[in-house]
């Protein structure tokens, strides 16, 4: 939609037809189907979203999976973008391409390999993109979003959201973790931004609202959001924590999968603190939105009220 607000004439890649805001359907299998240049005649940028990202293989299986989608698939597209004359390609990455910050707050100087096969596959996709554009002039950028949120909101941010409108999720202390999150809209807009800006060529860009939420900040908002009373009380941390080496020998005796273990815990209650100050500074890229604000929006759309 944000494309045809702006005149353009927009062609989808999917693996199977399906109705959209696009004119024209591509139909391919990312990282499977071979890619003809003529394909990409006449356009002018190419963005690239689509991966591997929210399953849970493991082992062997994950590193295949994300070389397949993530890397070949990535690869292939912008070789066939830039035989075809396209004049821009920006390429939708993660912070996961980065290592764990830990209670850090960084930018793209953070220079820490990425932890999993995952961001491995994002950090790998990036180099190879970033090559194919040096190589052949097309202009290259990589976009490492946040945790986007906004109407039709999935992952992690969806599956709270049900847990606090049906009164599953536990009220949280506040421990003063900071977790950066950007809106689906200024995504958008930062896309558009750097293929439209010459300035943008060969760079890669954290994205980002400006605003640090806490876990409890998030929870207490959607609670509002919903129209539910606010729990006065507060799970221990130290509860949490046993609770979390419990579910660790659990899964690891049993084969199971619990609700709470250490993975899970870090994600409730730690940090994943990132700045957009370099294209702010670069581009004079200024984010719009606050997640708060956003919740009756993505509730409305996601259909729980």
């Amino acid at each position: 939609m944000f494309l045809r607000a702006r005149s353009c004439r927009v062609t989808a890649l999917l693996r199977k037809q399906a109705e959209g805001p696009w004119d024209d359907t591509i139909i391919a299998e990312l990282g499977r189907d071979e890619l003809s240049p003529p394909l990409f005649s006449g356009f002018d940028a190419v963005f690239h979203a689509a991966g591997s990202a929210h399953t849970f293989p493991t082992g062997k299986n994950a590193a295949v999976l994300y070389e397949t989608v993530n890397v070949r698939g990535s690869v292939l597209l912008a070789r066939a973008a830039s035989r075809a004359g396209v004049g821009s390609f920006v390429y939708y990455s993660s912070v996961k391409a980065m290592g764990d910050p830990g209670e850090h707050c960084v930018d793209e100087s953070w220079h820490v390999p990425p932890d999993d096969s995952y961001g491995a596959s994002k950090r790998e996709a990036e180099a190879r993109v970033l090559q194919i554009g040096r190589e052949s002039g097309m202009r290259v950028t990589v976009l490492r979003p946040t945790l986007v949120y906004g109407p039709g909101v999935k992952g992690n941010l969806q599956r709270m959201m049900v847990a606090v409108e049906k009164r599953r999720f536990p009220p949280l202390p506040e421990v003063g973790n900071k977790r950066s999150m950007v809106h689906v809209d200024d995504l958008a807009e930062t896309a558009w931004l750097v293929a439209t800006q010459s300035r943008a060529e060969n760079q890669i860009y954290i994205i980002s609202d400006g605003h640090y939420y806490s876990t409890h900040e998030i929870s207490k908002w959607m609670c509002e959001a919903f129209g539910r009373e606010i729990p006065s009380w507060k799970l221990p941390v130290s509860l949490m924590r046993a609770g979390a080496v419990l579910g660790d020998a659990l899964e690891q005796g049993f084969s199971l999968r619990l609700p709470l273990n250490s993975e899970v815990l870090r994600r409730l209650l730690g940090s994943a603190c990132y700045r957009s100050d370099k294209i702010q500074r670069e581009l004079g890229w200024q984010p719009r939105r606050h997640f708060k604000e956003a919740l009756p929006e993505m509730i409305a759309a996601s259909r729980i009220l």
